[in-house]
């Protein structure tokens, strides 16, 4: 080319790092939607709504700050907003105030929302355990643990702290 800029246009000039990402992608795509079918034949909740109520069931006190939610899930702040909008109106999450900070609000898994997620994980569960254990030995789910652990960290650094107890930097453990 004529500004002295490359194009890559022969596989073998291709880096391994596409083929690498792409299987992810590939595989996450797949993942997605066998998980979303299984679990919306049996009449579960499913997409943004399983998102959202897994962080929660899992949280101390079954409630996370919006921004923590937001890091955890692969949701905008404005796409997040709506989402739980729409788990509010059908009764599964609810919203509450941060007594010590009005700029900080909750979202908080209700008694209806806690039934429906616990209705959908022995489905998804039995499912991925069915996944992983076809196509990975025990070994290869450590090493695979370990290593989109790292990759999280690195990638989304406010998911790894949102994680944390407490859910800030400040919470990180030292070194």
């Amino acid at each position: 080319m004529a500004d002295g800029s490359h194009t890559l246009t022969a596989p073998d000039e291709w880096s391994p790092l596409l083929t690498t990402v792409g299987l992810l992608v590939e595989a996450h795509a797949g993942l997605v939607a066998t998980f979303e079918k299984r679990l919306a034949d049996g009449g579960h909740v499913t997409g943004q709504a399983f998102e959202i109520l897994l962080r929660l069931v899992r949280s101390p006190d079954h409630r996370l700050r919006m921004s923590d939610l937001a890091a955890q899930t692969t949701l905008t702040a404005s796409g997040l907003t709506r989402a739980v909008d729409r788990l509010q109106r059908d009764g599964l999450v609810a919203r509450v105030a941060c007594a010590e900070d009005r700029r900080v609000s909750y979202a908080e898994l209700t008694a209806a929302g806690e039934k429906a997620i616990r209705a959908a994980l022995p489905v998804h569960q039995a499912h991925l355990g069915e996944v992983f254990a076809d196509a990975l030995s025990p070994e290869d789910l450590v090493e695979l643990d370990r290593i989109m652990r790292r990759l999280r960290d690195a990638l989304n650094p406010a998911a790894a702290c949102a994680s944390l107890p407490g859910g800030t930097p400040e919470a990180a453990p030292p070194g």
